[in-house]
């Protein structure tokens, strides 16, 4: 049996923010959730998060896992006392820190696959100031030694403790019973645990990992881009592993739940956030977002925005369009620059060119939009639909006021507001005769 305990009570000062560090993100994702992944991904079911600044609000953030509150944040070692009662016997336990967001499951899986009594994880720093140092004879484990402890000969080890641990559950339990708060800090500290373990059953293991950068914790906002970036470059190699083109890499931001297919392109300084799908064979950017929307194949989006909506095959958006939420773009449509769609579904083969304005609306096959089309929806209380039938074709400058709706084969003259009903194969006309007032201008 395995279970993992992450710490995750601190406020975090340095980050200088409202929100608690672990919520921070990095690529559109809270950074614990990528430690509760990477255990996951692990084997690991059974996870219990202590909590304690805002715990209130991380608990909203955070699912499928057990919480543990932590009154007084008064160490590490204090921590995993307040999650004792989720320890039982004859389980292994791993503990670690919610503030290592590139730590991979391919490194918790070697850690917990040791056996021993007790082991942890280090790295190599070429720069370790500010971490506590492993010292060890050959294999064997001897202590942590604090970075302010430190004395002449010490300073130069560069293996540093990582702050990943895996423990026998007895002896954890026990170690704990041990520790002393007696230090300049009054803390329990988790690294004691260790020694009062070593003078137990002498079996603890170091796993050095090459990989340093896997244990870059974040405490300041500099930090938290210096890690969003190391993702950024991790998810976009995976994509272009995959079959991806991505242009630049640097200007491109793709967040972690996002799925592409292969032999789409990708230009710079495009954002893709959130649940995105977008198929093969797409173009998009380059300068657009997409929030939470599918994007199925062979479609074309530039300098535009998309936002937790679908875009069928062959369809091509911008550029400089908007569509907002809970739209419905079928195959083969045209959605031109300058061109919003809200809450409205737009059949196959539509062409919506420029300068328009598609809201609440429910649009056919077929349909031409000229060029400063407006459905207006809201009459300052309430929303109403608008209905366009398949085949219809839309003048410019028209204002179709909901609710209307508009027949099949039907044609409304350009500067035509539209209050009525449009039967089928009709020509609506709605304008004021023109007048020529001659010689008026003297």
């Amino acid at each position: 049996m395995m279970k993992a305990i992450i710490l995750a009570a601190g406020e975090g000062k340095r980050m200088n923010s409202d929100l608690p560090k672990v919520l921070h993100k990095i690529c559109g994702k809270p950074m614990i959730n990528y430690i509760i992944d990477a255990c996951k991904n692990a084997g690991i079911v059974d996870i219990i998060v202590v909590v304690g600044h805002k715990a209130d609000v991380v608990k909203k953030n955070v699912s499928d896992v057990e919480f543990v509150l932590q009154n007084e944040q008064l160490g590490t070692g204090h921590a995993v006392m307040c999650a004792q009662k989720f320890i039982n016997d004859g389980e292994k336990v791993l503990v670690l820190n919610g503030d290592l967001p590139l730590i991979t499951s391919d490194t918790l899986k070697k850690l917990i696959e040791t056996q021993c009594s007790a082991a942890l994880i280090s790295t190599v720093l070429e720069n370790p100031k500010g971490y506590g140092r492993i010292l060890r004879n050959g294999e064997k484990f001897l202590r942590i030694v604090e970075d302010k402890d430190l004395n002449e000969n010490e300073t130069q080890i560069k293996e540093i403790n990582t702050g990943v641990y895996l423990f026998d559950s007895h002896l954890l339990k026990t170690a704990l019973q041990l520790l002393s708060n007696d230090n300049a800090q009054g803390e329990y500290y988790l690294t004691d645990a260790l020694e009062i373990i070593k003078s137990i059953n002498d079996d603890i293991k170091i796993f050095c990992c090459e990989d340093s950068q896997e244990f870059f914790g974040v405490n300041d906002k500099i930090q938290l881009a210096y890690a969003s970036a190391l993702m950024q470059k991790k998810i976009n190699e995976t994509h272009m592993r995959n079959g991806v083109t991505i242009i630049n890499p640097d200007a491109t931001f793709i967040e972690n739940d996002v799925k592409i297919g292969r032999d789409t392109i990708i230009y710079p300084n495009t954002f893709l956030h959130g649940e995105t799908y977008i198929g093969q064979n797409c173009v998009i950017g380059p300068n657009s977002q997409i929030f939470d929307s599918q994007i199925f194949n062979d479609v074309n989006i530039s300098y535009s925005v998309v936002l937790n909506s679908m875009v069928k095959n062959k369809t091509k958006v911008g550029p400089f369009a908007y569509i907002r939420p809970n739209c419905i773009v079928d195959e083969n449509v045209k959605v031109g620059d300058f061109v919003e769609l809200k809450n409205s579904n737009i059949g196959s083969g539509t062409k919506i060119s420029h300068l328009t304005y598609v809201g609440d609306s429910d649009v056919g096959q077929n349909i031409n939009f000229g060029c400063g089309t407006v459905t207006v929806n809201y009459d300052g209380k309430q929303k109403f639909r608008t209905t366009i039938e398949d085949g219809a074709f839309i003048g410019c400058n028209t204002n179709l006021i909901a609710p209307v709706n508009v027949g099949k084969n039907s044609y409304i003259a350009a500067g035509s507001t539209i209050t009525q009903d449009v039967p089928e194969n009709s020509l609506a006309i709605a304008r004021q005769r023109q007048i020529n007032k001659n010689g008026w201008k003297k």
